[in-house]
């Protein structure tokens, strides 16, 4: 199957989904600029070439769609390559895999996977679900020989930076990668 048949509620890049945030300010601060009216130039409202809006990946997953997780790593590595920035790929789809099964697995509803590269070529990936508990390291003591519940460890070992933010209506937990 796919992308565009798994993925029906996709957004990658355009309009109204993501605004640039201005130095400094608010989200939706900055408008999108470009030259719009030049010949042969993008139709009105359309984003310019090379801004932030043509560098994102949006893709809404069912519940429980754990097939899902592996056409979220194809559709990001070649997001990430036509982006320019392949030698992100494999720690990137690592880290998304193992976010998005979390969020999969321990909820009981959908997530929602964004992947933008911000101008300073740096990759963040958020993943929102609908569960505001807080995700956890295994305290188990036989932890060390589990097959599960390593997750958050990898991303805390490869992420250049990660966290958590609890919303109303869940939370989005995130990482981030900048090229060396």
């Amino acid at each position: 199957m796919d992308g565009q048949a798994r993925f029906p509620r996709q957004r990658t890049g355009s309009g109204e989904a993501f605004r640039p945030r201005a130095q400094g300010g608010a989200p939706g601060a900055a408008g999108v600029t470009g030259a719009a009216n030049a010949p042969g130039g993008p139709l009105p409202g359309a984003p310019a070439p090379g801004c932030a809006l043509h560098r994102r990946l949006h893709l809404a997953l069912d519940p429980a769609d754990l097939v899902a997780v592996g056409a979220v790593r194809r559709r990001l590595r070649s997001a990430l390559s036509h982006w320019g920035v392949p030698e992100l790929s494999d720690t990137a789809e690592l880290l998304s895999s193992e976010l998005v099964t979390n969020a999969l697995l321990h909820t009981d509803q959908g997530a929602v996977f964004d992947a933008v590269l911000g101008a300073d070529l740096r990759l963040r990936i958020e993943v929102q679900d609908g569960a505001s508990r807080l995700p956890g390291r295994r305290r188990d003591p036989d932890a060390e020989y589990a097959t599960s519940g390593r997750g958050l460890l990898l991303v805390e070992a490869l992420a250049d930076d990660w966290g958590v933010q609890l919303r109303g209506d869940g939370k989005v937990t995130w990482f981030e990668l900048a090229p060396s």
